[in-house]
């Protein structure tokens, strides 16, 4: 990949919304021909920042999106890799391409009605086509780590743990993936964050791609069981692949490339690995907000999505009758009360910042005001809610102690095997738990209407 040739300034740059991750950018720069836009992709600050263990590097995200394209899978072209006397860190440059990414408007926008059902099937047969790129001859397999099912969880498992925050039904969900793991596969290359949101779409289909920062080799079905995951449906439970799709018609087109049966299983497996994984990523978020060098609004809110997985592996793995916490009754004297003040902010972030700026400003200031959303909702109900939780955990362990206390003790249980995952104390406090808390964390996240409907 050569330098971008015949570029004479750089017009302007704009950080765009979006890209937790990693930092996008498009650039503007002029030529001999006239100016011409491209797309800078670069680790947030200029430096790596370590995901869940798989992180094969910028550098090596490029050439994969060169061997995918090479491949038959629409990506952009690669036009440089950055290097250390550029001095922006790590990262490449690319061919901007027009499309939409943006999950929530592809599972809605009136543009792409027309090609909406085809969606699922062109996904499925990109994915084969990954798959069926060889890792040995392309050298990917002396660049890309091997992942087996098992090392997959546990390392998941571990970052969580490292956090030192109890969740307990982050650690059902990892002891029951050690549990069922799948078996008697081949391993081949897998993109690992092919999902509703790292693909561009078209009213002619997939124009790119994108975000291959995760890949390594391991189980294929990975990737069809992560596009399934509830976390990228956009609010369409009806429709499980991205959104958009159906389960039939992404295996279908699977099938018609690779000419091997899908796994039903295993994709299964897969789809509920994803709520865990990125149960954990979320809180990963909030940690890098501590500790990382981008210190944004963004990351702690996501780092709160971390009840949107847990309610997902709720729904998937023990689903039930659940009570909702109903909020306290105001009886605070202060005027302003503490909730005033906090609707008042964010009703200045939603009303006049956004009103009045656009692009990243504008996104993150919309991220600001559903923050507050979630400590108004705290205010109202997370008291109570903690303090039936404490109740159950009393219930369930047989002993008393601090809320923290009892949450380290439960999580310590699950993880030594000293308590079935058939216990019906057990599974009747996790359930009530993570689905009151994401009743305050996002009341409109599908999963949370899945679990208090029944269905």
């Amino acid at each position: 990949m050569e330098r971008v040739t015949s570029v004479e300034a750089l017009v302007s740059h704009e950080r765009l919304s979006g890209g937790a991750s990693q930092e996008t950018y498009r650039l503007t720069v002029r030529t001999a021909d006239g100016d011409r836009l491209l797309c800078m992709r670069r680790a947030p600050g200029g430096e790596r920042v370590e995901t869940l263990g798989v992180n094969p590097g910028l550098a090596v995200e490029a050439k994969l999106m060169q061997l995918a394209l090479e491949a038959g899978v629409p990506e952009p072209r690669v036009e440089y890799v950055l290097t250390e006397e550029d001095g922006l860190g790590e990262g490449f440059i690319m061919e901007w391409l027009e499309g939409e990414a943006l999950g929530a408007r592809i599972v809605r926008a009136p543009e792409l009605d027309d090609i909406r059902p085809e969606l699922a099937r062109l996904c499925g047969e990109a994915l084969a086509r990954i798959h069926a790129i060889d890792v040995a001859e392309t050298g990917l397999d002396q660049l890309l780590q091997k992942v087996t099912p098992r090392e997959y969880v546990e390392q998941t498992w571990e970052r969580y743990k490292a956090f030192e925050t109890p969740q307990p039904m982050i650690d059902y969900a990892g002891r029951w993936l050690l549990e069922n793991l799948p078996e008697g596969f081949e391993d081949k290359l897998v993109h690992n964050d092919f999902r509703n949101g790292n693909v561009m779409f078209s009213p002619e289909g997939i124009v790119a791609v994108l975000d291959w920062e995760l890949a390594h080799i391991g189980d294929p079905m990975r990737d069809l069981g992560w596009i399934c995951t509830n976390s990228w449906r956009f609010g369409r439970t009806d429709l499980p692949v991205g959104g958009f799709g159906s389960y039939e018609d992404l295996f279908a087109g699977y099938e018609s490339v690779s000419g091997e049966p899908v796994d039903r299983e295993r994709v299964k497996f897969w789809e509920v690995f994803g709520s865990f994984w990125w149960a954990v990523g979320c809180l990963g978020m909030a940690e890098h907000y501590r500790n990382g060098p981008d210190k944004t609004v963004e990351r702690p809110a996501i780092g709160r999505r971390s009840s949107e997985c847990q309610v997902d592996c709720v729904n998937l793995l023990i689903p039930g009758p659940v009570t909702l916490v109903e909020a306290e009754e105001g009886n605070d004297p202060d005027m302003p009360r503490v909730d005033e003040l906090v609707k008042s902010v964010r009703d200045f972030l939603r009303e006049d910042v956004m009103s009045s700026t656009q692009g990243r400003t504008n996104f993150m200031a919309r991220v600001a005001g559903n923050s507050l959303d979630i400590v108004m909702r705290d205010l109202a109900l997370g008291e109570r809610h903690r303090s039936q939780e404490q109740e159950r955990l009393v219930a369930v362990l047989g002993r008393s102690g601090t809320l923290a206390e009892l949450r380290m003790q439960l999580v310590q249980k699950i993880r030594a095997a000293e308590i079935s995952l058939d216990d019906e104390a057990l599974t009747h406090h996790l359930r009530q738990t993570v689905v009151n808390q994401i009743a305050i964390d996002q009341p409109k996240y599908s999963g949370f209407v899945t679990a208090t409907s029944g269905g």
